[in-house]
């Protein structure tokens, strides 16, 4: 398959005789993909949907979609996504996994959507994050993942074509520092609205109605159905899904976020933002947590009742006790930071659970390493810190970083001080604290050093050109990603 060239190969013909050679062939063939040419046909044919949607040419994007779907370029390029995702050692209820290259280039060979049907989903419950409730969580089969990221490869330049314009979650090169300059925007100014409605939806993924989804959802009816009515296995109980998206599932975060678009574009009918009395209704949503401004209490309330209606058409509601209606002077919380206004001028800090969360994660791996080296526990400190503080380079940081160096500091000392009862202060310092010129408290072994939270530089995030597509504009997305990728790091 060197040069990208289609293999002819049928798994059902391979005879017991010529296995070995025909694995030894399938070995080379996966090593030699030349994955540069095989996204860029990929690539080429979702650009190609995408002009077809900003051309309202539903027949033409039907067949393209097609196209995709029964491209040899598109399967191993899902095959490849799902290999490469954190959960791909993760079976299914049929326990199988493509680790190998030879099972990976099988697959490809297999992976049809004819005839296809989805096994039921191995269902387990994960810990919420900061909390003792667990949520549930459908596994699918390695086979049927894929066949979700194929056929999601179909479905995302549609989505990204016709989702509302400040929707972040999920989405081709945005994040939550996207919708945290936005939500700056929007509110940063003196005469900037003062109230800000805070929408959770009860349940998101699994409620969605299933019904809404097929009639609205453009892509083959009989494999989202597949993807939909799977059924799960709890407790060796075989189990159907009435409502919802296949969480666990490449696809679901797309369909989620394509249930929920069209809330902006509602509100802006309503609230025009260039009338003379302007409500100053600006609406942000990451995935399914979304914000919304208004001038007053009273639009707020209408805005609630309006977004209510919009869900339950689609099965979904809010939550009575976490749907809030906030002055910005008193704060709210979004995504790990916390947004208020003092004395006028609006201030993003981190969350207090979003501190509380990192100092608990921190503690429980520096008690967990009690027999550790010290340099395995700085191996496994560094990711830690280092994820926390670039999530939070480009907000009010500085004195909580310092705040928070101190804690690390002080559980470091309680480490080094229960491994060596009976030695003296000083000895415990110099076996693992060492002096350099500008600081005397350096938790460091003579290959590795932990990181300082106070050392982290602080950037101003770059704005996202909100109109700019990823399928058409990605000249545009390369650069800013590269200035984004600059400003990672520490200054050490």
């Amino acid at each position: 398959m060197k040069g990208g060239k289609l293999l002819n190969v049928s798994i059902s013909t391979i005879s017991h005789k010529d296995k070995k050679l025909t694995d030894a062939h399938l070995y080379q063939d996966w090593k030699n993909i030349n994955w540069h040419q095989v996204e860029k046909s990929v690539n080429k044919l979702q650009t190609r949907i995408t002009k077809a949607v900003f051309q309202n040419k539903w027949n033409l994007v039907k067949r393209l979609q097609y196209l995709l779907t029964h491209s040899y370029f598109a399967k191993l390029l899902a095959v490849r996504k799902v290999m490469q995702n954190k959960g791909k050692r993760t079976p299914g209820i049929d326990g199988e996994r493509w680790l190998t290259p030879i099972s990976k280039i099988k697959a490809v060979l297999c992976l049809t959507g004819k005839r296809y049907k989805a096994k039921p989903l191995k269902r387990v419950f994960i810990n919420k994050p900061g909390k003792k409730k667990k949520r549930p969580l459908g596994i699918p089969t390695t086979y049927d993942r894929t066949m979700q990221s194929l056929y999601a490869l179909a479905l995302e330049p549609i989505a990204e074509t016709m989702s509302d314009i400040r929707s972040f979650g999920f989405r081709k090169h945005r994040s939550t520092k996207d919708s945290c300059q936005q939500i700056f925007l929007c509110l940063s100014k003196k005469n900037s609205a003062q109230w800000i409605l805070e929408g959770d939806i009860k349940g998101c993924f699994d409620n969605i109605n299933h019904q809404w989804l097929l009639d609205n959802i453009p892509m083959e009816k009989s494999i989202l159905a597949q993807f939909l009515k799977a059924g799960f296995i709890y407790k060796r109980h075989l189990n159907p899904t009435k409502a919802g998206t296949p969480q666990g599932g490449t696809v679901s975060p797309i369909l989620a976020n394509m249930t929920l678009d069209g809330i902006e574009k509602l509100l802006l009918a309503e609230y025009p933002k260039r009338s003379k009395n302007s409500t100053k209704v600006n609406f942000i949503r990451y995935c399914d947590d979304f914000i919304v401004t208004a001038n007053s209490e009273v639009i707020a309330r209408e805005i609630k009742d309006t977004i209510a209606v919009f869900l339950k058409e689609r099965g979904l509601e809010l939550s009575d006790d976490k749907t809030l209606i906030t002055n910005i002077n008193e704060g709210f919380d979004f995504l790990g930071w916390n947004f208020r206004k003092y004395n006028g001028k609006l201030l993003i800090k981190h969350s207090k659970k979003s501190i509380k969360r990192f100092t608990e994660t921190i503690s429980q791996t520096i008690t967990a390493g009690a027999a550790w080296s010290q340099e395995v526990l700085i191996a496994k400190l560094n990711p830690i810190i280092r994820g926390w503080a670039n999530y939070h380079n480009s907000v009010v940081s500085s004195d909580i970083f310092q705040t928070l160096d101190h804690r690390i500091w002080e559980l470091l000392w309680k480490w080094a001080k229960r491994r060596h009862p009976n030695k003296p202060k000083d000895w415990i310092i110099n076996k693992y604290w060492k002096r350099n010129a500008t600081r005397r408290w350096n938790f460091r072994t003579e290959r590795n050093s932990l990181l300082l939270l106070s050392k982290t530089r602080i950037f101003r995030h770059i704005p996202l050109k909100l109109h700019m597509n990823p399928f058409l504009d990605i000249d545009y997305f390369r650069e800013r990603q590269n200035k984004l990728s600059s400003r990672k790091g520490y200054s050490i």
